[in-house]
């Protein structure tokens, strides 16, 4: 990714917040097919103080007026993202898209209809796909090795006892919680590698003490031939156990979560960097194969490094050649209506 491009895609950020420093500018400012223009800034220029020549507006109206800008990045509280969605696409500009796209299915299908109407593309940001550890997943998955699948565990755990002091997200509404949080990554993985399932069980909860929002849930997916996967994420796991359990007939495989981009990005290392998207010796993958006489001898399974440069490519390559987007639009829909479940009484 380091030749030049001759018609970057002129980009602005609705918002530049930790999503915005960490997930997008460094990324839009590494690759060649984009030129970071602009951001809405209400109070400090920051992002101009982080990327001198960049313009920053006050206002989400003044940057979708710009008519310089050919994408703009809508990475603002959930309960905004359809509506700057929408005012987006009117104003003529393609749309990348941070999770959760919307509330409903429904609501993400009028906005690809208005994407379509505009002759825009509409774009959802899923980096969970491009992390390292399910990319290793993935990979072993898709080389057949696990045989007939059986079962499969994602978990996404964190141990915060505390209130997000971002009063947004803990404020009962449409797309908020846990589910609407973390559960877009695990139900976008598990889409990705295994499709729609045929039946889906939703349980969920709230434990930490003035919670009014859901800070557990647990997904049940059905598929066919009796393959089940299990989708889960807590807020109060104190002592987490690996991220991706799978079974198969052939074997077994289990992972953490070794992603170590956010971590990078959080301590300055930018997605050029050698060593940035490889986990750390001794985080391998574990893979025990099977077969007739039993069980042999665990093995490890190094994941390969990964980039979330992957997908800003792939965004790219959508709107300036027209290759088909890897994170289809109704595999989104999908999340949606599986996010949108009341769950079990």
């Amino acid at each position: 990714m380091t030749t030049p491009f001759p018609s970057p895609i002129r980009t602005g950020l609705l918002a530049y917040g930790m999503s915005g420093k960490l997930f997008h500018a460094p990324f839009l400012a590494a690759h060649p097919g984009f030129e970071l223009q602009a951001g809405a800034e209400r109070h400090e220029a920051r992002l101009a103080r982080d990327y001198p020549g960049v313009r920053s507006y006050r206002s989400v109206a003044e940057l979708l007026a710009d008519p310089a800008l050919e994408l703009v990045v809508v990475n603002v509280p959930n309960g905004l993202h359809v509506e700057l969605a929408r005012q987006a696409l009117q104003a003529g500009k393609h749309v990348l898209l941070e999770k959760p796209v919307a509330g409903t299915a429904a609501e993400w299908q009028a906005l690809g209809a208005l994407a379509r109407q505009q002759n825009r593309h509409l774009l959802a940001y899923q980096n969970r796909r491009f992390d390292t550890d399910f990319g290793a997943v993935r990979r072993v998955v898709e080389s057949g090795q696990l045989g007939q699948l059986i079962e499969a565990h994602f978990r996404f755990d964190r141990y915060k006892m505390a209130l997000n002091a971002k009063l947004f997200k803990e404020e009962p509404g449409p797309a908020v919680g846990l589910a609407y949080d973390l559960g877009p990554h695990l139900v976008d993985q598990a889409i990705s590698l295994f499709g729609r399932p045929l039946a889906v069980r939703k349980v969920q909860g709230s434990f930490r003490p003035g919670s009014r929002v859901d800070d557990f849930f647990s997904l049940h997916l059905r598929y066919p031939a009796g393959f089940n996967a299990w989708l889960t994420a807590g807020l109060l796991v104190a002592a987490p156990g690996p991220a991706y359990v799978l079974h198969g007939t052939h074997g077994s495989y289990q992972k953490g979560r070794t992603d170590p981009q956010e971590a990078q990005l959080l301590a300055g290392v930018r997605p050029t960097d050698p060593a940035y998207g490889r986990e750390q010796a001794g985080q391998e993958g574990r893979l025990t194969p099977a077969g007739p006489e039993g069980p042999r001898p665990a093995q490890p399974d190094p994941a390969a490094p990964a980039n979330y440069l992957a997908l800003f490519d792939a965004v790219f390559q959508t709107i300036r050649h027209g290759q088909p987007y890897p994170i289809r639009d109704e595999q989104i829909a999908w999340q949606m209506e599986i996010l949108a479940l009341p769950p079990d009484a």
